[in-house]
């Protein structure tokens, strides 16, 4: 499976970001312009026939800038420090160790688990992966939301498949809630499983 698009909620509006890098391309796009231009007319000044092709100043578009420009903030610059003081995205990639303990009907503690849970980020995807000894799950949506007051809180809808040899166990649907702190060195949640597996717990997450 491949990173899904997930909301984002009390950060920087996505369509916010756009025209500020359309902006930033457009004004960039027409500095390269002008360079190569006044580059060509020096050239011209010292008898080098130099000329610039249609092809070549296509390149240099507002278009072409703003797709790299857009593929850098994506992959990279939406976690630099001070931009995420403006954006307020939280960068929760990584892998995180998750101690899991599942609640009975009658809200007596069941039996625990751990798991590996690997996240994907980059400025406008993200996967969630969850794997046991038993089984694994990949997250199918997810929304992020940033709470001045509630830190960061991860909500994502999952498909758990179990392994081959796990024949009691049925690939189910489920959901998942996890707040994170704000050093982003831990979070605390809870899950729901349904359509295959109806059981629900807690998880405690430590980044590794």
């Amino acid at each position: 499976m491949r990173e899904h698009e997930y909301a984002l909620l009390g950060a920087m509006n996505r369509a916010h970001v756009g025209r500020y890098l359309g902006l930033v391309s457009a004004a960039a796009s027409a500095l390269i312009v002008y360079i190569l231009l006044s580059a060509v007319d020096i050239a011209h000044r010292f008898g080098w026939n130099v000329t610039l092709t249609p092809s070549i100043l296509s390149l240099v578009g507002a278009a072409t800038v703003f797709t790299a420009l857009y593929w850098l903030f994506d992959r990279f610059a939406w976690k630099w420090r001070f931009l995420k003081l403006v954006i307020k995205v939280p960068d929760i990639a990584g892998q995180w160790d998750c101690q899991g303990q599942t609640i009975n009907p009658d809200g007596s503690q069941g039996h625990s688990w751990r798991a590996t849970i690997t996240i994907l980020q980059s400025w406008d995807r993200i996967r969630v992966l969850l794997k046991t000894n038993q089984s694994g799950s990949n997250s199918i949506s997810a929304a992020l939301i940033c709470d001045d007051a509630d830190a960061y809180r991860l909500l994502y809808h999952y498909r758990n498949v179990p392994r081959i040899d796990e024949v009691d166990l049925q690939s189910h649907l489920g959901f998942g809630e996890l707040v994170f702190g704000r050093d982003l060195g831990s979070a605390e949640g809870e899950y729901f499983n349904g359509h295959g597996r109806n059981t629900f717990g807690t998880m405690k997450l430590t980044r590794i």
